[in-house]
């Protein structure tokens, strides 16, 4: 519940398109599986930012500093 929690999700939310998924279908779970505290006014805010433009923020930003994106479905479905 700081300031500093609240850059480390905005930048998860920028650079890791699993967690931005996770983060709006759940995103209490999503903060505790990385180890971010949010208070719930934190978390409301950042579900108020619109994933359009986390999304094209996130796609203009240079391939070294996002973090690969594999979906469960490719995950599940390659049947190996």
């Amino acid at each position: 519940m700081s300031q500093r929690d609240v850059e480390r999700a905005l930048g998860r939310l920028l650079t890791d398109q699993s967690f931005q998924d996770d983060f709006f279908l759940d995103p209490v779970h999503a903060c505790l599986q990385v180890g971010i505290q949010l208070a719930p006014q934190e978390v409301e805010a950042l579900l108020r930012v619109p994933r359009p433009a986390l999304a094209s923020l996130g796609t203009s930003l240079d391939d070294r500093i996002c973090r690969l994106h594999i979906r469960r479905s490719e995950i599940v479905g390659r049947g190996d």
